[in-house]
């Protein structure tokens, strides 16, 4: 006998089933993942904020661009004696200027001197190079914008052009408010200036002064040279650029007009160190001419400009003090 059954439902046994493909988000990993993402938000901002603070960020902006009212000025030799005293003036009178110095002659001490005076970013930067390397130069101009030129960077020393002939600058004093001054190498110091050799004889480093030629054609039979202090030299420098223009060539003589003697030097140097300096006469060096001084009437005329610093002993004064108070010259600031 054949039992139909009516059609019902069988139960079944549970199991889970796992959902291939699909998988629900887990509270806690979203958080990590979103927090993730804020901290690296955060790191950005923090580190695109700490590069804008930073003098280089905005600094090579600002020198690689024209600015209108700015004067962007290369300064080649800033590092040195004469090129230093000269950036000092630019950057008082709000000029931006590049320092190019390999430091054969010039002092990095000089150059800390000008950032701790003026640490605004596009107002001063310094550049190690050679100017002999015609590859660092170019890589420089291309980098930068200048509107000017001031070029300081030469042997100057007097001994080594009697080697090696160049003109050279009797330049002497420094920074009236103390700031920067003469520091040659010790192992230049003897080609130096006279006024280096004077300072030396002051603060014993040397036994004495040695003058050569004593039978010159002179009023004293020494010989005859113009004395510039550096702030007169810088002075005219900086009015020849405020008259420049393009195309335009003007070469001017840059000196006091007036002779002394080396003997009329030395008195005026033991006056201002006080010390009673040791002198001696030596036979004359060789290239050294009897007499040699400037007429400056064309920079008078059309520059407007004449040397305001002619009290030997004045300016050699001021360049003591710095000297007495910078034995070791700007080894401390280096």
């Amino acid at each position: 006998m054949l039992n139909f059954a009516r059609g019902r439902s069988q139960p079944r046994p549970t199991r889970s089933m796992p959902l291939s493909g699909m998988e629900y988000p887990d509270p806690k990993r979203k958080s990590n993942f979103v927090g993730k993402i804020l901290m690296a938000a955060t790191l950005t901002a923090l580190c695109i904020i700490m590069l804008k603070q930073s003098p280089n960020f905005n600094t090579l902006s600002r020198f690689s661009e024209h600015e209108e009212g700015v004067t962007h000025v290369l300064v080649t030799g800033g590092a040195g004696y004469i090129g230093s005293h000269a950036a000092l003036r630019l950057l008082k009178e709000s000029y931006r200027v590049t320092i190019v110095d390999n430091l054969s002659r010039g002092n990095i001490g000089a150059v800390k001197v000008l950032q701790k005076l003026f640490p605004e970013p596009g107002q001063l930067q310094f550049v190690y190079a050679d100017l002999g390397d015609a590859k660092a130069v170019n890589k420089i101009f291309s980098e930068n914008a200048f509107d000017a030129v001031m070029h300081f960077a030469a042997v100057a020393y007097v001994g080594e052009s009697t080697l090696d002939p160049l003109k050279y600058f009797n330049v002497i004093g420094s920074d009236p408010e103390g700031r920067l001054g003469e520091a040659p190498k010790p192992e230049l110091r003897e080609h130096g200036r006279i006024s280096g050799a004077c300072f030396d004889a002051a603060h014993g480093v040397i036994p004495g002064l040695k003058v050569k030629g004593t039978d010159y054609k002179t009023h004293d039979g020494t010989c005859i040279r113009d004395y510039i202090d550096v702030t007169d030299l810088v002075d005219a420098h900086v009015k020849a650029l405020k008259k420049a223009k393009p195309g335009e060539v003007g070469i001017y003589n840059v000196g006091t007009g007036r002779g002394r003697s080396v003997k009329e030097f030395v008195e005026a140097c033991k006056k201002a160190t006080g010390v009673e300096i040791k002198v001696d006469y030596l036979p004359r060096r060789p290239g050294d001419y009897a007499e040699v001084f400037s007429d400056p009437t064309k920079i008078r005329l059309e520059l407007n400009w004449t040397a305001q610093l002619t009290d030997l002993q004045e300016s050699l004064q001021i360049a003591w003090r710095w000297q007495k108070a910078h034995r070791d010259g700007y080894a401390a600031a280096s």
